[in-house]
């Protein structure tokens, strides 16, 4: 599902070289749900932008759903980022004049989707994060924690292969965390591979995997299986 090999990231100014990644590896299956954490500097955010295509690395390999895409254009990455990648931000990133309908709809439009695709694929994302009966209120009507669901119902409603999660509950109270997690476990049992960055050691171990970036290496692996009452 994503791979990359032996990437790094090298940051240049005219007297300093960073390196965000030093040959980082890390292979994520078609399914799993796993979280990244580690401290600040870390390089957790270079990591997720280079997954998302959002930004470019200097040297190695990253393959995406089977595709290799280490020197697409600019063009073809925006392509796959819109056909295949769902975003979720800690700041939702809703457009306050737009109402709920409206902001799902906005990253639909840009594929040259028909309105009437358009409407069904709204509608359902809205759904699915127990939204529909408010599609027409705006973001200021909504708690911080609707607002969230609706940013994921926007990443919803491409269907994407895989979302990228960057600190999700990082602007909610401890109740609308647990609210906002529990809907992205429900979304990954659905089938849906999720990758999700977090400061919250309690949230990580709900995942699949957790995985702790270092010095922008790859440091720790830790696999966390389901309580037995089928919460994780």
């Amino acid at each position: 599902m994503l791979s990359m090999k032996n990437i790094s990231k090298v940051f240049k100014t005219d007297l300093v070289e960073t390196h965000a990644l030093r040959d980082f590896n890390l292979e994520v299956n078609e399914g799993e749900f796993v979280a990244v954490t580690g401290p600040s500097g870390s390089g957790k955010t270079t990591f997720l932008n280079i997954a998302g295509l959002l930004e470019g690395f200097t040297s190695g390999e990253f393959s995406l759903d089977g595709v290799n895409v280490s020197n697409l254009s600019d063009n073809k990455s925006a392509k796959v980022r819109n056909e295949k990648i769902g975003f979720i931000f800690q700041g939702f990133n809703l457009i306050p004049d737009l109402n709920l309908a409206e902001n799902v709809e906005v990253p639909l439009r840009y594929r040259g989707m028909n309105a009437s695709e358009r409407k069904r694929r709204v509608e359902s994302a809205l759904e699915q994060v127990g939204l529909g009966a408010r599609m027409k209120h705006l973001p200021t009507q909504l708690s911080g924690g609707q607002q969230q669901r609706v940013a994921i119902a926007r990443a919803l409603a491409g269907e994407p292969r895989f979302l990228l999660a960057d600190e999700p509950t990082g602007n909610l109270d401890s109740l609308m965390a647990r609210q906002v997690m529990e809907l992205l476990e429900n979304i990954n049992q659905q089938g849906t591979t999720i990758i999700m960055v977090t400061h919250d050691s309690e949230l990580a171990r709900r995942a699949q995997r957790n995985i702790q970036i270092v010095d922008g290496q790859v440091c720790d692996f830790s696999m966390y299986q389901p309580a037995a009452t089928g919460t994780r």
